[in-house]
């Protein structure tokens, strides 16, 4: 039975996993390429069952997909300019504290100047929130793709997607082969951060009447305590919107034909028209070599 595989683009490079095994594979500075192996931490039952496997799949974009970015920075520079681990630690607690407060909190503050009330319109006020939140990242992404390096991160994210295509698709890894399929992939974690949009929506409208169902006095709290009570209970929430969201890209990958999957899966790969580039033939090399060594 064919390997499930997966990855991510570095700078500079590409990584790939499977159930068992991670490689990163770098072009450096004098055109070789070095690949750095891991195994895959072995992890309870559990972590595999529908829901928990998204949990475990936000955690591993968060920490090994930072982690491995960093290697890959490493990799570009002196030895003497390498980052520490403390570096690393304070890098991984300002993206995750960035993220929060810029795709979670700000539009969800933001949202209150429209004149809706949470608490007495909980679906109208989400689905502001949803688009706030989706146009912010949009924007950012929008943004940072016109850099230079981030366009060659793209470039490297195209041919991520090409060599797992080209696998799954049982033909031969070459340049030829690989380079014929398409940058967009409907498993791609573009794709998996619009479902967790799109479902945060169905789920936050629920928050407030279950505040109200499981702590009777909300409601007579003060409007800012219950806007601090909401807001911790949707941050709460955020393992089990992936755990969701995780499922729908899967069902997306294995029903691709099925016009409701179709919905569902056009705004991610709409959007991969940003985050993936055609990538050349060295970017190709790089992928091909990652993606071998963890099959």
């Amino acid at each position: 039975m064919a390997s499930h595989v997966g990855g991510q683009a570095v700078i500079e490079g590409v990584m790939m996993r499977n159930n068992e095994k991670v490689a990163t594979a770098v072009r450096l500075a004098n055109g070789k390429i070095r690949i750095k192996k891991d195994t895959v931490p072995k992890r309870s039952r559990i972590w595999k069952l529908p829901l928990f496997r998204g949990i475990i799949n936000l955690w591993d974009m968060l920490i090994l997909g930072m982690k491995t970015l960093i290697w890959s920075a490493d990799q570009q520079l002196g030895k003497k300019e390498k980052i520490s681990k403390k570096e690393l630690f304070f890098s991984l607690s300002f993206a995750f504290i960035t993220a929060i407060g810029l795709f979670v909190a700000l539009p969800y503050f933001l949202a209150g100047i429209f004149g809706v009330k949470e608490q007495d319109s909980p679906i109208i006020f989400n689905l502001i929130d949803g688009i706030l939140r989706a146009l912010f990242v949009i924007i950012y992404i929008l943004a940072i793709s016109m850099m230079k390096d981030v366009r060659r991160l793209f470039e490297y994210h195209g041919a991520e997607h090409k060599a797992v295509f080209c696998y799954e698709a049982k033909k031969s890894l070459t340049f030829e082969n690989v380079k014929k399929f398409s940058t967009k992939h409907p498993r791609c974690g573009t794709s998996f951060i619009f479902l967790v949009l799109l479902i945060s929506i169905i789920i936050f409208s629920v928050i407030p009447s279950l505040a109200k169902l499981t702590y009777p006095a909300f409601i007579a709290l003060a409007f800012i305590a219950q806007k601090m009570i909401l807001f911790g209970i949707r941050i709460l929430f955020i393992p089990v919107i992936a755990g969701v969201a995780y499922e729908a890209l899967k069902l997306t990958a294995k029903y691709p034909k099925n016009i409701f999957v179709k919905i569902i899966a056009k705004p991610g790969l709409l959007f991969q028209n940003i985050t993936t580039k055609e990538p050349d033939k060295k970017q190709i090399e790089v992928a091909v070599k990652a993606l071998k060594k963890v099959l």
